[in-house]
């Protein structure tokens, strides 16, 4: 008997979906901060000859369209070559990073790999029979990592037209990945013109929470455990967490955000492995680090996860700038800036939350920065502005 989706489903998405390069608040709705502080405050590390100036220049004032910033640059050396914020925002900050991360998710499932625990090249089907369908028996693991896999797309995001908080809704991870197909299934257009798998990049949230229910059924116990066994806690990122079931809360300090009159800073964690967890600068700049420098994968997996599929990015696939395929599957997303310089890392938005980390192959230079969204700027706004962020940033850095 065909699933049918849950009434819960039809409103709700895996978030991340719509985003797109380095746009930070596209389909997600106005959001600001409780308190807009009238300062910009900006650090230069000691001992640094950083321009910081073009970043300052920035955020202070912020466009309409951002309500708060929080920019951080680090390079070789210990401590950030300059930190920068706006509005009430403080450099300490948590904040929600939506889908970066999914780095977190697919460097654990790379990790399974190394351990030969799964194949890269094997049917995710063989490990989730009873979650995809038989008509995607083809799809691999290295697939859904890269985005190739042709699975379909959640529904659309949840928004104040959905009722009174919609912001806390929540789904089940392996009923929205049952859903999303059920849904598909009975889609004429999307059954006339499914990419075969392999065939085409097509940025989609489902991957990685497919990713996530792998983590599980491999090892046999919870994914936050997993990811807290892996990753946090032997890096010591302490202040990155994903929030349980139910767990609504977000560690202080933090900036409070608004959709409308709704107060927003308590938000479902449903995005899960995908786009659920918490997190600070200070961390993402050490995860970063840790990934490039090939400390979380053996090297021939290391190869893997920075090397972006020879295939067609598919025409409504508005992540990758320049119009062609762009991740890898590690979750990292390869991006050349107008200035020249090859930079990766990966984009993340909640509700109130526009984020993005992004680093020279051979870290010289790293970005971190987090914005807080009005949503009142058009696609294109977001795109720009967030780009001259990163323009800024990486400005007089190596090509890597």
């Amino acid at each position: 008997m065909r699933h049918r989706p849950t009434t819960a489903l039809r409103r709700l998405t895996v978030a991340g979906i719509a985003a797109v390069t380095l746009a930070v608040s596209v389909g997600v709705p106005a959001a600001t901060a409780a308190e807009h502080g009238p300062a910009t405050t900006a650090t230069r590390g000691a001992g640094t000859d950083f321009d910081g100036a073009p970043l300052r220049d920035l955020i202070s004032p912020l466009p309409g369209y951002e309500a708060g910033a929080l920019v951080r640059v680090d390079g070789p050396g210990r401590g950030a070559l300059w930190t920068g914020t706006s509005g009430a925002v403080s450099p300490d900050d948590h904040f929600r990073i939506g889908s970066i991360s999914k780095v977190f998710t697919h460097t654990i499932v790379l990790q399974l790999v190394a351990e030969h625990r799964l194949a890269l090249d094997a049917p995710v089907r063989r490990y989730l029979p009873d979650l995809v369908p038989a008509d995607y028996a083809a799809v691999t693991v290295r697939q859904i990592l890269d985005h190739t896999s042709g699975f379909p797309a959640p529904a659309p995001t949840p928004g104040p037209k959905d009722g009174p908080g919609w912001w806390l809704r929540s789904v089940a991870p392996a009923d929205g990945v049952r859903d999303a197909f059920a849904l598909a299934a009975d889609d004429e257009m999307w059954q006339r013109h499914r990419p075969a798998a392999g065939t085409v990049q097509q940025y989609n949230g489902i991957n990685t929470v497919v990713a996530g229910l792998l983590i599980e059924r491999t090892t046999g116990t919870p994914f936050r455990d997993e990811l807290d066994r892996r990753l946090l806690r032997p890096l010591g990122l302490r202040n990155t967490s994903l929030p349980a079931a139910g767990d609504t809360a977000l560690p202080s300090p933090h900036t409070r955000v608004y959709v409308g009159a709704d107060d927003v800073t308590e938000q479902s964690p449903y995005p899960w492995a995908e786009g659920g967890m918490i997190s600070t600068a200070a961390d993402l700049d050490r995860f970063t680090t840790a990934l490039f420098r090939g400390r979380l994968l053996p090297p021939a997996l290391q190869k893997v996860a920075f090397s972006v599929p020879d295939v067609p990015s598919a025409p409504q696939n508005r992540n990758c700038l320049d119009g062609t395929s762009c991740f890898a599957p590690s979750g990292l997303m390869r991006l050349t800036l107008p200035n020249g310089t090859t930079v990766w890392g990966k984009t993340g938005s909640r509700p109130g939350w526009d984020n993005g980390l992004f680093a020279t192959r051979d870290l010289t230079r790293r970005l971190v920065y987090s914005l807080n969204p009005t949503g009142t700027g058009t696609r294109d706004q977001y795109t720009d502005y967030a780009v001259k962020l990163a323009t800024a940033a990486f400005s007089g850095a190596e090509t890597n």
